[in-house]
């Protein structure tokens, strides 16, 4: 049985809604999540992953400026140097004045602890595109969030198999019954309290 393939069940078993509002959080395009949940079900995670990713590609600029919309602009932990905050603070708004939107980037393979240097380099790097360049490489990033925020997705455990959810967090979806959307974790290195996982927040 390969990777996921008890949430993979899942996800294609769900109702469309449910599916769908899962999706939504992966990737805030509608466009997108509704292409993704119409093509179910899917063989294998590979097969999911090729499908966000040609779907991705699909994306309009209109699709995409949806999508990044809902992204949470990167934030630290409370108790972090006011130094930092100020500097994060400080690089993100001039790349919103420049750009339009939140700076997004995908930190997957990046130790915690260098999360924060790596957004602010990364902001730092990308204000010298031009806007072109800048909105090539952002629907990339964005494809590569979307990766894996779907392999978090089907790779939770069931939702009756997690003994201890985050404080705060929603109960568990029952089928049938999607939640209403609310704001992704995005890209928040070192934010606080844990943030609830998309698996956490949406588990089919």
């Amino acid at each position: 049985m390969g990777r996921g393939a008890d949430g993979l069940a899942r996800f294609n078993a769900a109702p469309f809604a449910v599916a769908e509002a899962a999706l939504l959080e992966c990737c805030g395009s509608v466009r997108w999540a509704h292409r993704m949940a119409s093509h179910r079900p899917y063989p294998d995670l590979d097969s999911l992953l090729a499908a966000s990713d040609e779907a991705g590609y699909d994306l309009s600029p209109t699709d995409v400026a949806e999508a990044l919309a809902g992204e949470a602009a990167p934030a630290l932990h409370e108790d972090a140097p006011r130094a930092a905050h100020l500097a994060l603070r400080a690089a993100h708004a001039a790349y919103v004045s420049r750009f339009g939107h939140a700076f997004v980037i995908c930190l997957d393979g990046h130790r915690p602890s260098r999360q924060v240097d790596q957004v602010l380099a990364g902001i730092r790097a990308r204000l010298s595109h031009d806007p072109d360049e800048e909105r090539s490489l952002t629907a990339e990033e964005m494809r590569r969030l979307a990766r894996g925020r779907i392999v978090e997705l089907v790779t939770a455990p069931a939702p009756d198999a997690r003994p201890h959810p985050h404080p705060g967090a929603p109960a568990p979806l029952s089928p049938g019954t999607p939640r209403a959307p609310h704001p992704r974790p995005g890209t928040a290195p070192g934010s606080g309290a844990p943030s609830p996982s998309v698996a956490d927040r949406l588990p089919l």
